[in-house]
């Protein structure tokens, strides 16, 4: 690896300057129209590297043949040496290197606060990653600092250094106001694919005895500086091993964009293996972000997945003829350094097979096709995503960690300890239960440390929890402490509430260590104590039920919930308009990878209609499945199908709240359901042109399934709703079963229609939930029956009153 990292940084020294973006294959036999190749653009090939020294190089291969309109393309020879074809991606014969520009921030990092340092933490640094299939040409680091006033009245100055080499000291006192900015221009020599920038303040002599820092003397790097890189685009080769490189590196800590090419004529077998192999994309993106472009017969102009039936053509390219499900990866006829998977399949299973096949990885080395042996594919469970926290027993706070975590600490000043998990969002607890979590933490046993002030402080979701002591805090404890004894604290559980376990999580641990005033200047900067949280720390969530009140759009863009129940959405259907728009199939495309990485499990089974069906097994489907619509407002027809007998409508170019029956509001003031937001969401829609978001309302095909349906005024405001959903703000905002986004005033939600219970409640406890959630209405009952039973005794008392009091006269 040394020597391949090497010599990439060699070849990049004798790259040749770019004078064109004319392709160096012939024009005349592209596909499709491009310019011819003129002698300067043929001059300004990029030549090979220069081998490394003792190592033999073997030649370039040839350029790939072009695509024609019949045959699909042929596939380059690949070099004996691994080593030699991946360092003959510097340079491909018949292409020009593509140069690429980017930057990477703070922030992406994973350092979303920055870089703080203060006190006696004098120094710190962030690791990050670049993609390795480019080399950086130019590097600049635009540098953006906070500085206390304390701090910046000091005249400090802080170093610098990437990879522990000096990139040169800044002033900390130099601008007028408390931020500073610098543009530091960066060796690209030192940019590889594993990096460490580091920061030191060079003033420690004078605040080395000096306690209690933390607030006056601080320098914040702050989360939106930045790297800005240039860099050319290595030719990785037509590898299916290298998957899922190059359409999506996990060296890479930005977010990825991803082209999926159609036929000209749509079909639902391969949206949905589109589906599914987006979904797995979402999985290795993480929390990177990734996004999708659909393109309908068009082909990318990067790297780019095609999938479709043999022989269809996309672009002009025609996918292989096979008879049974194919994957192959060639060169982009525009560049070659790029590359196109191709996803071939004859019917739906085919196609589903080669798409999960993608999914399984494990392909042979330097192998550009692979025929694909239909089998059975594993279906999920109910919430068995591997993503979630299991519910069936205790879990460790270790098994939640990533394996570079750890959950101990040196030294006086650390980073938190951050343990981050994701849940079902439908757990379910009756009023006055809780969740258990047990800590088991260790202090350092040093004699310095001031044990009354020291405290492990615990938040979740940003929600303080507690400060854990040294000692125990009894009276008797302390007597104890103060005559010898051991009175350590190291065990505490500390019950959660149900409402603060959202879909996804993050605890945080931090050991705040107080030295004593007595303590000398040496072991503030002392690293050789640990501070430790013991791995048999644990959370419970075994008690809880699977219960909750839907429609709910929360749990949909927290989780993808209800769909996510079964994570291969075995028992969802996606829905389009009957000639969907690329834009709208890039947005289920995108729907799907947020439900893979939500849960961590490919769309398997997913199963993708187009168009409202009047029958046939599409129309049963429905019948039996949740249902993800994605459409947009000019889809009129469609939409008033698909919203039939739901609290919304939808007329020509408007959509709106329909208005309740009589009947219905009846039932809904008999029900204790006086807060819908109809009439103020009606309202929204009709004064707002451009929006986008999202509805959802019991399923008109089955009252016991959800619909939830992502619309916007045009495919413009859909195209949005990308980057609405990465907001952590919008997502926190969208509730509901109405959230209506717009430029102008962010996201509104609404309830407007009714609610209905899902999940596992036995029918005695749905009788004890019902009551305690319709508490209006039990009183109104409770006081009808009073009233009826008083009448009635009143009259039965009465009666044998009458009786009595004819007996007596009688007599």
């Amino acid at each position: 690896m040394k020597r391949l990292t090497l010599a990439i940084l060699i070849g990049s020294l004798f790259v040749a300057p770019l004078r064109g973006e004319e392709p160096a294959t012939s024009g005349a036999a592209l596909p499709f129209d491009l310019p011819a190749p003129t002698p300067e653009a043929a001059a300004a090939e990029a030549t090979p590297p220069a081998p490394d020294a003792g190592q033999t190089t073997e030649p370039m291969p040839a350029a790939p043949e072009a695509v024609t309109d019949t045959a699909p393309q042929t596939m380059p020879e690949a070099s004996s040496s691994p080593d030699a074809a991946d360092v003959s991606a510097t340079s491909t014969a018949g292409a020009f290197v593509p140069s690429t520009v980017s930057s990477i921030t703070v922030a992406q990092m994973g350092q979303p606060q920055g870089v703080s340092l203060s006190g006696g933490q004098l120094q710190g640094g962030v690791t990050f990653t670049l993609p390795t299939d480019q080399v950086i040409t130019n590097a600049q680091l635009a540098l953006n600092l906070r500085v206390s006033p304390a701090m910046a009245a000091r005249n400090a100055t802080m170093q610098l250094m990437l990879n522990g080499q000096p990139l040169g000291t800044v002033p900390l006192g130099a601008a007028q106001t408390d931020v500073s900015h610098f543009q530091l221009d960066v060796p690209a020599a030192l940019m590889v694919s594993n990096n460490n920038i580091s920061f030191k303040i060079i003033d420690g002599d004078a605040q080395l005895c000096q306690r209690d820092l933390t607030d006056k003397y601080r320098v914040t790097i702050l989360p939106d500086s930045r790297f800005d890189l240039e860099g050319q685009q290595l030719n990785i080769g037509a590898d299916l091993s290298h998957l899922p490189r190059p359409f999506f590196d996990d060296m890479q800590m930005t977010p990825a964009s991803i082209e999926f090419a159609f036929p000209a004529k749509l079909s639902t077998d391969s949206l949905s293996a589109g589906a599914l192999v987006a979904s797995w994309f979402g999985i290795q993106a993480d929390y990177r972000g990734i996004n999708f472009n659909a393109l309908h017969d068009r082909l990318p102009e990067k790297n780019g997945i095609l999938i479709g039936h043999p022989g269809e053509q996309i672009g002009g390219l025609s996918l292989p003829q096979a008879d049974k499900p194919t994957l192959q990866i060639i060169d982009n006829p525009a560049n070659p350094v790029y590359k196109l998977l191709l996803i071939v399949g004859k019917d739906e299973t085919a196609l589903r097979s080669a798409a999960w096949r993608v999914t399984r990885g494990g392909f042979n080395p330097q192998s550009a096709s692979d025929v694909v042996t239909p089998g059975a594919i594993p279906a999920s469970q109910p919430y068995d995503a591997p993503r979630w926290i299991t519910t069936d027993r205790p879990v460790k706070l270790s098994e939640l960690i990533r394996k570079d975590q750890s959950l101990t600490t040196t030294g006086i000043w650390h980073e938190p300890l951050r343990v981050a998990f994701r849940a079902a969002p439908d757990l379910f607890l009756w009023d006055g239960e809780t969740i258990p979590l047990r800590i088991n933490y260790r202090f350092p046993s040093e004699s310095w440390i001031d044990e009354e002030n020291s405290f492990l402080s615990m938040t979740l979701n940003n929600t303080f929890l507690h400060n854990l002591p040294v000692n125990k805090q009894g009276i008797l404890e302390q007597l104890w402490h103060r005559l010898g004894g051991d009175a350590r604290q190291e065990h505490y559980n500390m019950p959660l509430e149900p409402y603060m376990i959202y879909g996804d999580n993050q605890l945080q641990l931090y050991f705040n260590i107080k030295p004593k005033e007595s303590a000398p200047c040496s072991v503030l900067l002392n690293n050789n104590i640990k501070s430790m949280i013991d791995d048999s720390s644990t959370i419970d969530l075994s008690h809880t039920r699977h219960f909750a009140l839907l429609p709910n759009l929360s749990y949909f863009v927290g989780a993808s919930f209800p769909f996510s129940r079964l994570a291969d959405y075995s028992e969802t259907v996606l829905l389009l308009p009957e000639n969907p728009s690329e834009t709208q199939i890039a947005t289920l495309l995108d729907l799907a990878a947020r439900s893979g990485n939500a849960t961590g499990t490919s769309l398997n089974h997913n199963r993708v209609v187009l168009g409202v069906p009047a029958g046939g097994a599409d129309l049963e489907a429905l019948r039996h499945r949740d249902v993800l619509v994605v459409s947009g407002l000019e889809q009129t027809a469609f939409n008033r199908t698909v919203l039939n007998g739901s609290p919304f409508e939808t007329q020509a170019q408007s959509f709106g709240v329909r208005t309740p029956t009589t009947w219905q509001k009846a039932q809904r003031w008999l029900l204790g359901d006086w807060n819908a937001d109809g009439l103020e969401a009606d309202r929204y829609f009709s004064s707002n042109e451009a929006w986008r978001g999202f509805v959802s309302f019991r399923s008109p095909w089955n009252e016991d399934r959800l619909v939830v349906m992502a619309i916007g005024s045009n495919d413009d405001q859909l195209s949005r709703l990308h980057g609405d959903l990465a907001s952590a703000r919008i997502n926190a905002a969208i509730r509901g079963d109405a959230a209506i986004i717009t430029n102008e005033n962010g996201v509104r939600s609404f309830r407007v229609g009714p609610q209905f219970p899902s999940g596992q409640m036995p029918p005695h406890m749905m009788i004890v939930w019902y009551a305690n959630q319709h508490s209006g209405l039990l009183a109104a009952l409770g006081l009808g029956f009073a009233i009826v039973a008083g009448l009635l005794l009143t009259a039965m008392m009465k009666r044998r009153a009458r009786k009595r009091l004819y007996l007596d006269n009688k007599k």
